[in-house]
C-alpha cells in the first residue's frame, strides 16, 4: 500500500493566488501611490466615508419619509393547517412537540396557531395556543378536540 506523505500535501492548481504588494516600485503597475490615486479623503491613512454617505447638506435617507412601525407586543405564532394534521393516526394527541417531532412545524415562536384550511377526517385531540373559528369547527365536525393550552 502506498501512503500519502505530509510533504506531498499541495494545495489544488489554481486555488492559491499571490496576495498583491502594495507600494513597491512602479514596475508592479502599483508602486508610489498603491492604488489610491493621487492625494484626497481616500488617499489618506483611514480615510473614506461610510456607507451610506452622499456628500450633500441633506442625507437622501433623511429625504425619504418614515413609513409604518413594528409592534414588538404582537403575539407571533407558528402557524398550521387543520388539512396537515390528517398524517397523524385515529385518536393521536396532537400537540407542540408531536408536531415538531413529525416535522410539520421548525419552532413555536409564541405557541402554534391551527387555521382551518383543507379537511379532516380523523378523531384527533389537538392542544394550541389558538384556533380559527374554521379550524375549530372541522376538528369538531369530524369527531375530535380542540383544546386550548
Amino acid at each position: 500500500m502506498n501512503f500519502m506523505k505530509l510533504y506531498e500535501l499541495s494545495p489544488a492548481p489554481g486555488s492559491v493566488q499571490e496576495g498583491k504588494r502594495k507600494g513597491r516600485g512602479i514596475g508592479t503597475g502599483n508602486g508610489k501611490t498603491a492604488g489610491r490615486g493621487h492625494k484626497g479623503q481616500n488617499a489618506r491613512s483611514g480615510g473614506g466615508v461610510r456607507p451610506g454617505f452622499d456628500g450633500t447638506s441633506v442625507p437622501y435617507i433623511r429625504k425619504l419619509p418614515k413609513r409604518g412601525f413594528k409592534n414588538h407586543f404582537k403575539t407571533n405564532y407558528a402557524e398550521i393547517n387543520v388539512a396537515a394534521l390528517s398524517i397523524f393516526e385515529d385518536g393521536a394527541v396532537v400537540d407542540t412537540q408531536a408536531l415538531i417531532e413529525a416535522g410539520l412545524i421548525k419552532k413555536t415562536l409564541d405557541g402554534v396557531k391551527v387555521l382551518g384550511t383543507g379537511e379532516l377526517s380523523k378523531k384527533l385531540t389537538v392542544q394550541a395556543a389558538a384556533f380559527s373559528a374554521g379550524a375549530k369547527e372541522k376538528i369538531e365536525a369530524a369527531g375530535g378536540k380542540a383544546e386550548v393550552v
